[in-house]
This record gives C-alpha cells, structure tokens and sequence, in this order.
C-alpha cells in the first residue's frame, strides 16, 4: 500500500511553503498534518478515485485506530483517503486547551477545500468518529447550507453529540464543574485539558440542526457496548436525516471500535464504494 505525506514529486509546491518550511494546510491553531493513503499501483498523475476525509475523535489523533484500519481498508477497494490531526492533538499545531468544535470545523473545512485542488480526485467522502463524527456532520450541514458542494456520501462512528448536554451538565468523562461559571480549563483523566471556551461554546451548540442541511446518503455505525456516547446520539442523527440514512447497530462493539472492528471496517468500505 502506498502511504505518504503526499507525493512529494508530484505535490511539493502545492502543498508545502519551502521558505517557511511548513505544511500548506493551514487551519486557526496553525499547521494541519495529514496523511494521504493511496490504493496499490495508483497513478495520480493518470488516475483517478475518490477520497474520504477522516476525522478523529476527541483526545485522539490520525494515527489511532480506527483511522489507519479504515484507510487501509479503503485503499484495498480503491478508495483514497486522507487523515489528519484536529488543532491542538498528534503532530498539529495547536494547544488542546483552546481547541473548540468551530476550531475544529474550520480544520475540516481547510482539509475538505484542500482535497477539492487534488487533480485525481473523483468524488470526496466524510467520515467521523465520536467528537469527529459531530464535526463532519457540521461541516457537511455548512456546506450545503451555503450552497456549496457537498461531501458525496458521509458516514457516523457513534458521533459524540452528548458533548452538549454533557458540557450543560458539568460533567466530562471524569471531570467536574459548574457550567454556569467554568473555570479556565478542566482535566479529564488529569492530564487532558479542555478550556473554557470549549466548556462555554459547546453548551450552545446547534448540532442536529447544523447537521440537518445536509442531503447526501450517510451510514451510522454505533456500538452496543459503547460506554462513551450513548445510544440516543446516534438514533436522533437517524430522525434528522430520514430516509437517506442506515443507521447499523453494530452487537459487541465498544466505542474505540476495537471488539468487532474488521465487521465495522467492511461497512464503511462497502458504503464508500458507491462513490
């Protein structure tokens, strides 16, 4: 399989400032960094193919599974994908205390307006996963509610949609607070800091609605054994979008997605195919 960076003959100016020695996607903490997985024996100079943007979740990054089994899976049937580092996580720029989900959005947009500038690409997939799966959802609802192209098919690993009521609740994952007043930051598992702009802005956020404007077919894959993000989150995103979604219970399946992975896997291809 051919994994890299991107390919440097073909795409050193595009995408790299060789004065400032930095990558050429940009987004509103600094530098992105991505990968790009192409299929074996892929051309791009000649070829063509879709790709589909990866989105990690919260307090994860690009090269945590299941991204690289997801790109890897792709590739084999064909299918290009790009994976990167949401501001302030793996090898970004950025400070995680000051990420926010519109942060985050503005990432995904970056990456989506740089794919769209690749020759080969045919079609362009979304995919997130939990955190990942609410931005991918809103940046596919911004772009169709701004009349511009949307993402062609787009799929759901157990979006994280509770971050809302969780922020209004003053609690995250092990962390507490008063939602009303939020301190600077908060520690989840003692060491992962989320600021205050984070625990104030998400309280506010309209994600279903966001969501909503966009029209394409989306897979949502949820697991039964998921102890992250409950059930409800996923079924609301299937009301919302009716019949043009397939929302797929996955049985055993936790939240990292590392029971039943390969079952998991193998939809997210098959959906993808129809790009």
């Amino acid at each position: 399989m051919k994994t890299t960076i991107l390919s440097f003959a073909l795409f050193i100016a595009a995408t790299f400032n060789l004065n400032a020695g930095i990558s050429g996607i940009q987004g509103p903490q600094g530098n992105i960094s991505y990968k790009v997985t192409l299929p074996d024996g892929f051309n791009p100079e000649t070829d063509s193919c879709p790709v589909v943007i990866l989105m990690h979740g919260i307090f994860s990054s690009k090269d945590y599974n299941p991204m690289p089994a997801i790109a890897r899976g792709l590739a084999k049937a064909g299918i290009a994908s790009i994976r990167f580092d949401f501001n302030g996580h793996g090898k970004s720029e950025g400070k995680l205390q000051e990420m926010t989900v519109e942060k985050e959005i503005a990432d995904a947009m970056a990456v989506y307006q740089y794919v769209k500038t690749l020759p080969y690409v045919s079609k362009i997939g979304f995919l997130g996963h939990s955190q990942g799966g609410v931005i991918a959802s809103m940046t596919a609802g911004r772009l169709a509610a701004q009349g511009l192209e949307e993402p062609a098919r787009m799929v759901l690993l157990a979006p994280g949609a509770v971050i809302k009521e969780a922020c209004q609740a003053g609690t995250f994952f092990n962390a507490r607070f008063d939602p009303a007043n939020p301190p600077e930051y908060i520690k989840c598992w003692g060491f992962k800091k989320l600021g205050y702009e984070y625990l104030t802005t998400t309280q506010l956020l309209d994600i279903y609605g966001t969501a909503s404007a966009y029209k394409g077919p989306v897979l949502i894959l949820h697991g039964t054994k998921d102890t992250i993000v409950p059930m409800w989150c996923s079924e609301r995103y299937k009301d919302i979008y009716g019949e043009k979604a397939n929302l797929s219970v996955v049985d055993g399946e936790n939240h990292t997605i590392n029971r039943r992975r390969g079952e998991v896997v193998r939809q997210v291809v098959d959906f993808f195919k129809a790009l």
